[in-house]
């Protein structure tokens, strides 16, 4: 597999205290630069950007069923390898989080096997981290 790229996404939160604490405390991400309305945090290599969304208006969110769970759209996270994705998983489950989806093995034993987990930051924001049993299986059919 070819050396990705670092992505950049930017999304909404309501409270940057709450993002810090949730992104920087709980998921232990080191923080970027930041300013009175966005904060940056390294996500396994990855710039996200947490920006500051005024008012209280809640768009209602969306599921597509994949392999029996509804899955929350849209979502965003990082495909770790397989021993980081459990130590994250099992931090995780020892600081509470309440988990969308809880971290399990979807397609056991087929192509494209992969261990995934869902849950909500401070804001409702949905991310999904994952892992593949097999890396090479990333885009396989």
């Amino acid at each position: 597999m070819a050396t990705l790229s670092p992505f950049h996404i930017a999304f909404p939160v309501h409270d940057l205290d709450a993002a810090r604490a949730f992104y920087g405390g709980l998921l232990g991400l080191p923080e970027g630069r930041s300013s009175d309305t966005w904060v940056d945090f390294d996500l396994f290599g990855h710039q996200i950007v947490a920006h500051l969304k005024h008012g209280t208006a809640e768009q209602p969110q969306h599921h597509n069923l994949v392999d029996g769970h509804d899955v929350p759209v849209p979502h965003f996270g990082v495909v770790l390898d397989w021993a980081q994705w459990d130590v994250f998983a099992n931090h995780l489950k020892m600081a509470g989080i309440s988990f969308v989806i809880e971290p399990h093995v979807r397609f056991p034993g087929q192509v494209g096997e992969q261990a995934t987990m869902f849950f909500l930051d401070s804001s409702g924001n949905a991310l999904e981290f994952k892992a593949f049993r097999n890396p090479a299986q990333i885009f396989a059919k």
